[in-house]
This record gives C-alpha cells, structure tokens and sequence, in this order.
C-alpha cells in the first residue's frame, strides 16, 4: 500500500483502538523511560502510550491523516510527528533506548536493512521490538495480509536477532474475534560490545 491508500483509510475512520497492543504494553511497562522511535506509527497509539508514562518518542509514518490523528489527541512536547518513508528515515546513531516496529510489513529484504538500521540507533542496552503477523498465519491463522512475501517468521528475523542479545524470538498466538492469528515477535537488546 501507498501512502495515500493509508490517508484514505485514517480519513474514513480510526483504524485501532486508542490502547497500546498487549504485547508492546507487557514489556514495555516496566523499562524506564528514556528516547523512543515508533516506526510506521498510524494514528500514534504506542507513541502516545510511551509520552504519557515520560518518554520522548518520535513517530513515523509515511500517512500524513494518520500521524494528524494522534497529533490531535496530545499536546504534548514529548511527540514528535514525522511524516516519512519508514525505509529511508533515519535516527542519529546509537542514541535510543527503543525502537518499536509494530504491524509493519515490507518485502524481506527491506525489512532486513531496515531493522538492521533500527539497531544501530540503539545505543548499547537499548531495545529492539518487532511484531507482526507470522508467515504461517496465511494458511494457520485469521486475518492481516495475504502476502507471505511481506510477513515476518523466526527465521526471517534471525539475521536481525544475530546483532542482538535476544530475549524472545518466537511465533505468538493472538486470539481475534475471528480466531486465532499468529504473530512473530523479536524483542531484544544491543549488546554492550556493539
């Protein structure tokens, strides 16, 4: 999808709850806040999250409507809107403490320049968060994209993971309306040494 597709869908409605996806609220409560980057952020629902428990957080997207979303519902110093191509966007080097790439979904070697990227603006003991729809959950799960070109697996983001002290790399189950869908999720730190 295109940018423009993405305003047209924010500008019909609110695509997703105002709450933090469970997964990102388990285990981002209880890390201290400190500089954050939302990549692909919508309407701003994590980014929004992380300011109001103190951190300062950059969400990007490339939707202009969807970033206005949550622009409109914080006001804020700790937000910074930027309307951008996830795939060229870049942060200064080694300075966040998180990074979260959450229902982003490019072609695999995208994805793989891209976090590989993520993980060099972390300074060291910063953390790395991806999740998104599973590659098995086209033909195992309910719902997301159709594109397993697109999806993520462990296996996918083991080149990812080799740059991180990983704390969970694994396929999540996530129980929808419809059923059940099947998530990956990479939640890691840069090393020290890195």
């Amino acid at each position: 999808m295109h940018a423009t597709d993405w305003d047209a869908r924010y500008a019909e409605k609110q695509q997703w709850s105002a709450d933090p996806n469970p997964v990102v609220a388990q285990l981002c409560a209880d890390l201290a806040p400190g500089t954050a980057v939302d990549l692909a952020a919508g309407e701003g629902r994590h980014a929004l999250w992380l300011a109001a428990r103190g951190w300062r957080v950059t969400a990007v997207d490339f939707s202009a409507v969807g970033l206005d979303r949550g622009r409109a519902t914080w006001h804020g110093p700790d937000v910074l809107w930027s309307v951008a191509d996830v795939t060229t966007w870049t942060a200064a080097q080694a300075s966040l403490d998180l990074v979260l790439v959450v229902y982003l979904h490019l072609p695999e070697p995208e994805t793989t320049e891209l976090l590989t990227r993520a993980v060099g603006w972390l300074r060291p003991g910063g953390h790395l968060l991806v999740l998104g729809h599973d590659v098995d959950n086209v033909a195992h799960g309910v719902g997301g994209p159709q594109d397993t070109a697109i999806l993520h697996s462990v296996d996918r983001l083991a080149p990812v993971a080799a740059r991180l002290d990983v704390d969970r790399l694994e396929q999540l189950p996530r129980e929808t309306p419809a059923g059940t869908a099947l998530d990956t999720l990479l939640w890691g730190r840069r090393p020290a040494r890195a």
